[in-house]
C-alpha cells in the first residue's frame, strides 16, 4: 500500500458550516449546527486496487485538530439532546430505577468473606470484607481513586493464604492497567505501583509474587498504536518492576497477541495459554516446585481452544473444544500431558458446555437454546443429578475452593433482577442468599422465545420481551440488539436500563446471531470471515421477523449493538437503511480495511480476516465495510454513533470516519450525530453516572425520532392488565 504525498499541501482541516434540518416531529430541537468535516485524500493500494481514505487524519487522535473536531461534534450533539423535552424525565426515572443495593457473589480468601457492593448509585462498586466477627468493613473503595469516578478497579486477586493481594486500576476506561500491592490484613500499600500492564490477570505463586502480561509500551500513541507482541511475566513482592522475569513471549518470530496464565490452587502448576488470534491456543505446564523446570507443551493446535480448570495432585482438568465443537471436560497428568493422553470426564453433548468448580465438585453449565441448565458431578465423572432452577433464564457461579462448603449462584433473565442463591455441593440444596429490592415488578413483563428464518434457510432464535399484555399493533417502539461474533454468546440478563425502556411501552428483542457461541464452534464460524454476511442476514431477519407478525413497523425500529455490535450496526444501515428509524451503532468496528492497524485488532483476524489476506478477502471486507459503503444521496436512519476518547480497543478514529462519511453522503430528514465521551473507553468501569446520561440520551434519541414529543404515555392504554 502506499500514501499520497500530497496531503499536507491541503487546506485547513475542517470548517463549520451550518446545516439545517427538518424533523418529523413538529416541535422539534432548534436547527442543527452541523460541522463539515474537511476532507484530505489518502489513498491506498489494494492488489491493484486504489481506494481512497478522505478522513485519515482523524486517526491521530492526539493532533489538536482531532481535539477540536471532537469538540465541535459534541457541542452540536449535547445542543440536539438538551432539547429533546422528556430527556431529563428519562435521566430521573433511570435515576430512580438505578437507586437500589446491588450485591455480588461472596467469595473466601484467607480468614476473611469479600463481596462487592454498590448502594445504588455509586460510581463504582465497592469491595467490602467480613471477618469471622461478621463486622462489615471496606477493604478497597474505587470511588476514591478519582474525583470524577472515571478511575475503575479491573482487577483483584490474593495470595494462597489470603495475606497479601493485588489489584488493577484501569484510568479513564482505558485497557491499560496499573497493578497496585498491599498487605491485605493491614491494607497497607507494601511496594512501588506496576504500569504499563494490559490484558492481563494477577496469578499469585503462593506468597512470593505473581504472574502478569502485558505489551512493550508503543513508541507513538498509546491508545492507538499496534500492540501484537504480548509477553508473560513474573514479578517478585519487594523487588522493582524492572526486575520482573520474563516467562514467556518476545524471544521468537511467532507472534503471541494474548498470552495469559493460571496457577493450579495447590500453587505447583503453572498453566501458560498462548493465542494469535482472538481464537484458538496452544498450551504448556510448568512445575513451579521444582527449580528451572522446563515448559511442557499440552496443546500444540492452534486451531482449537483450551484451557485449565482444576487439578487434584498431578491430575489435570481442562475444557476444551478439541474435537468436540461443544466442549468437552478432560483429564490429564502433569507428568504426561499432550492431548494423546487425554482422558474424557465430562464428554461433548449436542449442547454448549461451560464448566466451573468448588467444593471438591464440577458443575457442568449447559447452554440450551441460550438457556442454562446446571448438572452437578464428581472428580470420576460421575453424573449427580440436574440442579433446580428458579426459572427460565441464566444462571452462572458454583466457584470457589475445594474445601468450600457453600458455593454460590446468580439467577437473572430479561425481566428479572439478579438474585444471589447459597448452594451446598454435599445436600445439592439451594437457598436464597440475597434478593433486591428494587422499583420494579418483573412479573409485569414477559419474555418469549421465538425461531425464525434467515436468508439461507437457517432458524435463529430470539427472545422478545415486553409488558405483559401489550397488544402488537405494529407500531410498538423496538430496540433490535445483537452481536454475532467471537463466540460470545447473549444469554437473558437484567438491565435497568431496558425496563425503563420497555416502562414506555417499548419492545426489547434480542436474537442469538450466528458468530456468537450459542451453538458451540460450529455456529462461531458459520459468521466469520467469508461467512460474515450470515450475522447481518440473521439481523436483518430479525427486523423483517417483528415487522411480519405486526410487533413494529420500520418506522418504529431501533437497532443497536457495541464493538462487533456496532459492525452489525453499522453493516445493516448502510445494506438495509429502509429498514429502520433509528441506528445507535456503539464503539464499532466500522473501517474493515485498516482495524487491524490499530492497537490488538490484529488479533481479530480470525472472526475478520484481512485486508491484507488476499483479493478475496480485501473484495469481501470492502463490500460490507460500513465507512466503505456509505452511498451519496442515500435516505440513513436517524443515527447516533457513541464511542469513548480513551477507546484503545476499538479505537475512536473507526466512529469518527463512519460519521464524517454520513453527514457528508447521507440526505433526507434524519439527524446523524456522534457523541464522544470523554475520559472514556470501551465501556468497562464507566461510572454509573456517566452510563444513566448516555442512556437518557440514546432512548430519548430514539422516542424522539420516532415520533414522539412526549414519552409515550397513551401506550398505557393499550396494556390489557
Amino acid at each position: 500500500m502506499y500514501l499520497e504525498g500530497n496531503i499536507f499541501l491541503m487546506k485547513p482541516l475542517y470548517h463549520i458550516v451550518l446545516i439545517t434540518f427538518l424533523f418529523s416531529c413538529s416541535e422539534s430541537p432548534q436547527s442543527l449546527v452541523y460541522p463539515e468535516t474537511n476532507k484530505i485524500p489518502v489513498t491506498d493500494n489494494y492488489f491493484g486496487e486504489d481506494v481512497v481514505d478522505n478522513y485519515r487524519w482523524l486517526e491521530d487522535d492526539n493532533s489538536e485538530e482531532t481535539k477540536e473536531w471532537v469538540s465541535a461534534q459534541n457541542k452540536v450533539t449535547f445542543s440536539y439532546l438538551e432539547e429533546i423535552p422528556f430527556r431529563s424525565q428519562l435521566k430521573s426515572r433511570l435515576e430512580k430505577l438505578w437507586n437500589y443495593e446491588k450485591l455480588s457473589a461472596p467469595f473466601e480468601e484467607g480468614s476473611f468473606t469479600y463481596y462487592y457492593k454498590n448502594d445504588g448509585l455509586q460510581n463504582q462498586y465497592i469491595v467490602y470484607r467480613k471477618g469471622e466477627d461478621g463486622k462489615e468493613e471496606v477493604f478497597l473503595d474505587p470511588n476514591t481513586f478519582s474525583s470524577d469516578g472515571t478511575t475503575s478497579l479491573a482487577g483483584l486477586s490474593f495470595s494462597k493464604s489470603g495475606k497479601l493481594a493485588a489489584y488493577s486500576i484501569s484510568e479513564g476506561g482505558s485497557d491499560w492497567r496499573k497493578i497496585i500491592v498491599i498487605d491485605a490484613l493491614k491494607n497497607e500499600v507494601i511496594e512501588d505501583t506496576l504500569v504499563d500492564i494490559k490484558f492481563s490477570g494477577i496469578e499469585w505463586k503462593n506468597e512470593e509474587g505473581f504472574f502478569y502480561s502485558s505489551y512493550d509500551k508503543p513508541v507513538g500513541s498509546e491508545l492507538s498504536e499496534m500492540t501484537d507482541q504480548h509477553k508473560l511475566y513474573y514479578h517478585s513482592v519487594g523487588t522493582s518492576q524492572s526486575k520482573d522475569q520474563l516467562i514467556f513471549g518476545g524471544t521468537t518470530e511467532e507472534k503471541h497477541r494474548y498470552v495469559g496464565a493460571s496457577v493450579t490452587e495447590d500453587g505447583h502448576y503453572l498453566f501458560i495459554s498462548a493465542s494469535k488470534t482472538t481464537s484458538g491456543n496452544i498450551s504448556f505446564l510448568k512445575d513451579l516446585e521444582r527449580q528451572n523446570s522446563q515448559l511442557v507443551a499440552v496443546d500444540e493446535d492452534y486451531s482449537t481452544d483450551s484451557y485449565l480448570l482444576d487439578s487434584r495432585g498431578d491430575k489435570l482438568y481442562l475444557v476444551t473444544n478439541k474435537d468436540a465443537p461443544n466442549q468437552k471436560l478432560i483429564e490429564t497428568t502433569a507428568n504426561q500431558p499432550n492431548e494423546k493422553y487425554w482422558k474424557d470426564v465430562i464428554e461433548e453433548t449436542e449442547n454448549v458446555l461451560s464448566v466451573s468448580t468448588g467444593g471438591g465438585y464440577f458443575f457442568a453449565r449447559y447452554m440450551i437454546d441460550a438457556i442454562t441448565q446446571v448438572v452437578q458431578y464428581n472428580f470420576e465423572g460421575e453424573n449427580l443429578g440436574k440442579i433446580e432452577l428458579p426459572g427460565v433464564g441464566t444462571a452462572r457461579g458454583w466457584n470457589g475452593k475445594k474445601n468450600q462448603e457453600k458455593l454460590y449462584f446468580s439467577y437473572t433473565n430479561y425481566h428479572s433482577p439478579e438474585v444471589i442463591y447459597a448452594y451446598n455441593p454435599e445436600e445439592k440444596t439451594s437457598e436464597k442468599y440475597w434478593s433486591p429490592e428494587i422499583d420494579f415488578d418483573p412479573e409485569s413483563y414477559i419474555s418469549t422465545q421465538v425461531f425464525y428464518t434467515s436468508a439461507d434457510g437457517t432458524k435463529i432464535p430470539m427472545i422478545i420481551t415486553h409488558k405483559k399484555g401489550l397488544e402488537y399493533t405494529g407500531n410498538n417502539p423496538t430496540i433490535l440488539y445483537g452481536y454475532g461474533g467471537f463466540n460470545i454468546s447473549l444469554q437473558p440478563s437484567f438491565s435497568i436500563a431496558h425496563e425503563v425502556w420497555m416502562e414506555q411501552g417499548g419492545v426489547y428483542a434480542v436474537p442469538n446471531l450466528r458468530g456468537g457461541g450459542e451453538y458451540g464452534k460450529d455456529w462461531h464460524d458459520a459468521g466469520v470471515q467469508q461467512n460474515k454476511q450470515n450475522v447481518f442476514d440473521d439481523f436483518i431477519a430479525a427486523a423483517e421477523f417483528l415487522i411480519s407478525e405486526q410487533i413494529t413497523n420500520p418506522e418504529y425500529l431501533a437497532i443497536r449493538g457495541g464493538s462487533n455490535g456496532g459492525l452489525l450496526v453499522g453493516a445493516t444501515m448502510t445494506q438495509r437503511p429502509d429498514l429502520i428509524k433509528v441506528a445507535l451503532p456503539a464503539v464499532g468496528v466500522l473501517d474493515m480495511l485498516r482495524y487491524h492497524k490499530f492497537t490488538a485488532g490484529a488479533g481479530w483476524s480470525y472472526d475478520y480476516g484481512t485486508a491484507d489476506d488476499s483479493r478475496e478477502m480485501f473484495d469481501y471486507l470492502k463490500n460490507y465495510s460500513p465507512l466503505h459503503n456509505v452511498e451519496n444521496g442515500t435516505h440513513y436512519p436517524a443515527t447516533l454513533i457513541t464511542t469513548g476518547d480513551h477507546d484503545d480497543r476499538v479505537v475512536p478514529a473507526h466512529s469518527f470516519k463512519f460519521a464524517s462519511e454520513l453527514q457528508d453522503k447521507h440526505q433526507g430528514m434524519n439527524p446523524v450525530l456522534i457523541r464522544i465521551e470523554t475520559n472514556a473507553g470501551h465501556g468497562a468501569g464507566t461510572p454509573v453516572s456517566k452510563r444513566i446520561d448516555q442512556y437518557a440520551d440514546l432512548f430519548g434519541f430514539t422516542l424522539f425520532n420516532m415520533g414522539y414529543k412526549v414519552l409515550p404515555e397513551s401506550l398505557k392504554s393499550k396494556i390489557k392488565g
